[in-house]
């Protein structure tokens, strides 16, 4: 459902942190691969990265179908646009109540517990929003959902990009996310319009079935990574020094991040890309029911096109964007995205505005995947883990803000705001990409 996809000196998102005895003494970072290990991190491996897909397949359903219901929603509330932005407002604090709450759980919980508690918080929502709640409660749903999402992708995504050949494994998890977006619409328009009194609540029966099967798949891949990571620690440790310890040493490596200049360039990117991407899968079908006239019954399927485009750019685009060039490529389609959104705007045709936003998601595809392999690469193998943590959820801050910003705009002049909204923020995306140095010492302390 929505997504969202939050600045502060103490935000980062990040898995569990490391001291130099652990590295010394062979313990590895949980999602970073040890030459050490690889009969060990073979046999799971795939698994692994397999269940990491499923998580964002279900984080997709439930951001993909937000654009298709918000219809339905404004209706069935009896609000206007300016409601609707505080479902994204909720979710903007989700992800901030993560990155500050993150780096202090990772201290005390493993990989697979963090991956698992994200999954536990993502069926809450669905299970108190299958049965149409008072819109409030409604509301709140997004903090859970938003906070589970946070804890599950953001380290299922770390934990990918330290694998071999990152780049196609990342392509591959970000093309599930998108898989979800694309099935996420289906289900929710058809649900939706099943009926002349819509039970459109009953979609989220369909992400619920769904984020059990995710939990599942996590506990199962990550068996062996459930437990609490400070156990020994604490049992060796005199009372009281194993917490002080911890929280000195996610301090240190939150403060070292936030140092590091190209954490902030490439995070700035992903803040104005995943602003414009989730803005517009949020408000199309509203866009093309107003503006266009387009029937209600048939435009919530327009967004399944765009998210069907990234799906396909995400699988086809990864190798070639690699191999051509990351840097060059992003910039490319980044230019090509900002022409087919003037198209968008400008030709008032609803077929040629289906078939130019499905293009839009095609060459938007890769990026996502493109820039955190990139970052892998350039941040410092400290921080490689907060720092791809951290760029992820401030991109997530900006899909979380943009939306909400569009919903109060659009209750005031209408929601053609939509269309300057993402001009602006596919450019800023571009700009922002060159902006990273290529001289890779720049994006270090």
């Amino acid at each position: 459902m929505a997504s969202a996809q939050t600045r502060t000196e103490t935000l980062v998102l990040q898995t569990r942190g490391h001291s130099n005895e652990a590295v010394e003494a062979g313990e590895s970072e949980p999602g970073i691969l040890q030459e050490s290990e690889p009969s060990q991190q073979g046999k799971w491996t795939l698994p692994k990265i397999l269940s990491a897909g499923v998580s964002f397949f279900v984080a997709g359903v439930n951001d993909g179908s937000l654009g298709s219901l918000i219809p339905y929603v404004i209706r069935s509330y009896g609000i206007g646009t300016s409601m609707v932005a505080v479902l994204y407002g909720v979710t903007f604090c989700g992800w901030l109540f993560a990155a500050l709450s993150n780096s202090f759980i990772c201290q005390y919980l493993d990989l697979g517990a963090m991956l698992a508690l994200g999954a536990t918080f993502q069926i809450l929502a669905h299970v108190l929003r299958c049965w149409l709640p008072p819109f409030p409660l409604y509301a709140v749903t997004f903090l859970f959902a938003s906070l589970g999402q946070a804890y599950n992708d953001t380290h299922a995504n770390t934990f990918v990009s330290s694998q071999r050949g990152a780049h196609r494994w990342l392509g591959f998890i970000h093309a599930m996310y998108m898989g979800g977006c694309l099935v996420g619409p289906f289900v929710a328009t058809a649900v939706a319009s099943a009926n002349t009194d819509s039970q459109w609540n009953l979609f989220y029966t369909f992400p619920l079935g769904l984020g059990v099967v995710n939990l599942v798949f996590v506990c199962l891949a990550f068996h062996d990574r459930m437990a609490l990571c400070l156990k020994k620690e604490k049992r060796e440790a005199a009372p009281g020094s194993a917490s002080t310890s911890t929280g000195k040493t996610a301090m240190m490596e939150i403060k070292a991040t936030l140092s590091t200049p190209g954490v902030w360039l490439l995070s700035l990117f992903f803040f104005f890309f995943l602003g414009a991407a989730i803005t517009a899968g949020g408000w199309m079908t509203e866009y093309l029911i107003k503006v266009r006239n387009g029937d209600v019954k048939d435009m919530g399927y327009v967004p399944a096109g765009y998210y069907g485009g990234g799906f396909l750019g995400r699988l086809l685009l990864a190798e070639p964007t690699h191999r051509l060039g990351e840097r060059r490529m992003i910039f490319i389609y980044a230019v090509l995205c900002v022409g087919l959104q003037l198209i968008f705007w400008l030709v008032p045709n609803i077929i040629t505005e289906a078939v130019a936003v499905s293009l839009l998601g095609f060459f938007s595809g890769p990026f996502f995947a493109t820039g955190i392999s990139v970052g892998s690469k350039i941040f410092s193998p400290e921080i490689v883990s907060s720092a791809i943590a951290f760029v992820f959820v401030l991109g997530q801050i900006g899909g979380s803000i943009f939306p909400a910003i569009t919903g109060i705009i659009a209750a005031q002049v209408g929601v053609k705001v939509l269309q300057p909204m993402l001009v602006g923020l596919l450019s800023a995306a571009g700009i922002s990409w060159l902006l990273l140095p290529k001289d890779l010492e720049l994006h270090r302390d």
